[in-house]
């Protein structure tokens, strides 16, 4: 297992050198950071590059931090988090990017990557209010489309309605084309 480890981390050293935020080991997984700038190029390469070859999206979620270390936690608030297979390898890889705007936290979409990502991601902005750059029908798919606010992302009333009304008038102008 640390052998097959090794070999992951090292086609990840070598081929994302400047693209590495952070790569960490933990129950057995590597967790490889990313900024929101290289998220979708670091994941085509992921999927594409041989030498690792991520051909399935397992899982796509969102993590608030914001009561992390009993609100002690000195990084971003929002995160987006994709656990990877790879078939050919056998090997699996979290994939973790933080929005940088805790405000209104935005990141790319992944559909184009792994179409899989399409109600994962509709999940995550559902329940947490990130918006994903790119994705073509990013709407409401657990909670009533009048509910107010994201329901695991503690927000208020008024910050969220601003962003309701802006993820509506997206929407309304990209079904009204």
């Amino acid at each position: 297992m640390a052998a097959k480890l090794g070999r992951l981390k090292d086609a990840l050293d070598s081929s994302l050198a400047g693209k590495i935020v952070s790569l960490s080991e933990s129950l057995g997984e590597l967790t490889l950071v990313v900024d929101a700038k290289d998220y979708s190029a670091t994941a085509l390469w992921l999927r594409d590059d041989p030498a690792v070859r991520f051909e399935e999206l397992i899982d796509l979620c969102a993590v608030d931090y914001s009561g992390f270390r009993d609100g002690r936690w000195g990084g971003r608030r929002f995160a987006v988090v994709s656990h990877l297979l790879s078939l050919a390898h056998n090997w699996r890889l979290r994939l973790r990017v933080f929005a940088p705007d805790d405000e209104f936290p935005v990141v790319d979409s992944l559909t184009g990557v792994w179409p899989n990502a399409d109600w994962y991601e509709r999940e995550a902005f559902d329940l947490f209010g990130i918006m994903f750059t790119g994705h073509a029908d990013l709407r409401r798919i657990l909670t009533d489309y009048g509910f107010i606010g994201h329901p695991s992302a503690r927000i208020s009333r008024s910050r969220a309605t601003s962003r309701c009304d802006t993820t509506r008038s997206r929407n309304a102008s990209s079904t009204s084309r």
